[in-house]
């Protein structure tokens, strides 16, 4: 009844709802997926004033609730009154509050409560997994050992952490800190697209994964030397655990219920050096210390500090990226040799590379479970050519091609080529002035294959793995035609194995085994390119 019970949850709070008449039919053959909040009729991912206002509207015969007027219509959302139905429903489930087929008073009572209250249930939409585009796919990366989720709930602890001997030159107040890491969107913030982390990855995820968490500021009982090592840092977490234990359940900040506060951040200001506090990530290696019945998963500790009330840019693309490790993503820069950029030219930025100022490429966000089934064709080898249509990556709609060597893995997780349309938008629309921006096509090579010593899983090829060969082996990503150039790909550009990179790898970990294969770069129209790839 696992189906039925994460819906239970996320309409809990309302305590003048009976759940028992509304409740939704189990189906062994579906599954949920958050799509909003109770209450949101305008669809900007929260719940105001706004909102009562066009419910009013709407129950005096001013307004109506349908898609003409931008609101979300109930079709193929979750069935009303015991029915499972995909038929259209004439009121938005968002505006029916108490869930009784019907949207009147009483919702537009429940609605004026919740505002006062800061009470928004969750709303989650009802998916059948007979049919491919209705379902996103298992995150292939909880194969990773990891803490913070990829889909549904996640959490973060921020604490704001100076010391007496060492303070922040502006210090934000724990709500500004939490509208800098969980707010909603806001596309007019000079900081887009780090807005606010949620947003950020709202976007990134088709809206598959949702960032909550409460941000505490702190300061510490020593001077800030006391603090400057591994041990340092992990004691200094567990001291502010335990300061604020009286006051605060951490207990809600376990997201996955799999006994583990999702992810915590410890933030210091920039004058502690970055020596001890430069941004990194990691596991929690103490078994012994829990608070409110978990433990600590993963912890972050980072000098990347908010340097105003309007320039956070910084702070939150480096906790953005901390977090993509969080979620078990490995570095994509090199940890061996003088240049420690994993991927140039136009077609190199991501976000767990060393720039880290743009999305998350088709290679993470495959890992991370960020596709629909139906948005990753995979190419078949009994075919002389086969044409596919890309969609904007930056969009909801944005798909993919695989290109596998061999037998293609069922969690995506061995040797394949992926292909996407990659544009400038949304995450992508403000990147460092030094780093190329282009849009086109772009092609990785990928061994994504995992590794279990018996005591922690990770990816076989991670950068710094001991397989890599100093990085010059196998690596976990690459991008094709790997150099300082424009390597994204325009219409009537042909890729082969004429290209660097555009091979498998051999026994040796070369890229020299021929793929057999070539690309024509087709029409671009809009929001999609078409491409054939075809045997040579």
């Amino acid at each position: 009844m696992k189906l039925k019970s994460i819906f239970l949850k996320s309409i809990m709070g309302l305590a003048s709802l009976s759940i028992s008449a509304y409740m939704l039919p189990f189906n062994a053959a579906a599954d949920w997926q958050q799509i909003g909040y109770l209450g949101d009729l305008n669809g900007d991912k929260e719940v105001s004033i706004s909102d009562l206002v066009i419910m009013q509207k709407f129950i005096l015969g001013k307004q109506s609730l349908s898609a003409e007027n931008g609101y979300h219509v109930n079709n193929g959302y979750i069935g009303i009154n015991g029915t499972d139905s995909f038929e259209a429903n004439e009121y938005l489930i968002t505006a029916d509050i108490n869930q009784d087929g019907a949207v009147n008073a009483f919702d537009l009572s429940l609605l004026r409560h919740n505002l006062l209250t800061n009470d928004n249930p969750l709303v989650w939409q009802w998916f059948d997994e007979t049919v491919p585009d209705t379902k996103f796919i298992d995150a292939p990366i909880n194969n990773v050992k990891k803490f913070l989720p990829s889909q549904g709930e996640a959490d973060l602890v921020i604490f704001y952490v100076d010391f007496p001997d060492c303070h922040y030159e502006y210090t934000p107040t724990e709500n500004a800190i939490d509208e800098i890491a969980f707010g909603s969107e806001d596309t007019t913030d000079k900081n887009y697209p780090f807005d606010s982390m949620n947003a950020f990855y709202n976007r990134s995820s088709k809206g598959t994964i949702n960032l909550q968490g409460k941000a505490f500021r702190y300061t510490a009982k020593k001077n800030l030397a006391e603090y400057n090592n591994t041990d340092g840092r992990i004691n200094l977490t567990m001291e502010i655990y335990q300061a604020l234990d009286e006051s605060v359940d951490f207990s809600q900040f376990d997201g996955n219920s799999d006994g583990f506060i999702d992810t915590t951040l410890v933030s210091v200001p920039k004058a502690a050096g970055d020596d001890n506090w430069w941004p990194c990530a990691g596991p929690v290696d103490n078994d012994s210390f829990s608070v409110d019945g978990k433990k600590l998963g993963h912890l972050i500790t980072s000098n990347a500090q908010i340097e105003a009330a309007d320039d956070y840019y910084n702070f939150n693309s480096s906790i953005l990226h901390e977090m993509g490790h969080c979620m078990g993503l490995p570095d994509f820069y090199l940890y061996h040799g003088d240049d420690v950029e994993g991927m140039h030219g136009t077609a190199g930025s991501e976000l767990m590379d060393v720039d880290a100022t743009t999305d998350f490429s088709s290679v993470s966000k495959l890992q991370l479970g960020w596709y629909r089934k139906n948005q990753i064709q995979v190419y078949d080898y009994t075919q002389d050519s086969q044409k596919f249509t890309l969609k904007n990556a930056q969009t909801d709609d944005g798909n993919v091609v695989i290109i596998p060597c061999g037998e293609l893995d069922s969690k995506y997780q061995s040797e394949y080529m992926i292909i996407e349309y990659t544009t400038q938008d949304r995450n992508n629309s403000n990147p460092n002035w030094w780093q190329m921006m282009s849009s086109g096509i772009r092609v990785y090579h990928v061994d994504a294959t995992i590794f279990d010593n018996g005591f922690w899983t990770s990816y076989k090829y991670a950068s710094g793995s001991e397989f890599t060969n100093n990085d010059e082996g196998r690596r976990f990503i690459r991008i094709i035609d790997d150099r300082e150039i424009d390597n994204i790909y325009k219409t009537g550009d042909v890729i082969d194995n004429s290209i660097l990179g555009f091979n498998w790898y051999d026994e040796d970990g070369n890229q020299s085994i021929d793929t057999g294969l070539s690309i024509s770069i087709g029409e671009n129209e809009g929001d999609t390119y078409q491409i054939t790839i075809s045997k040579k």
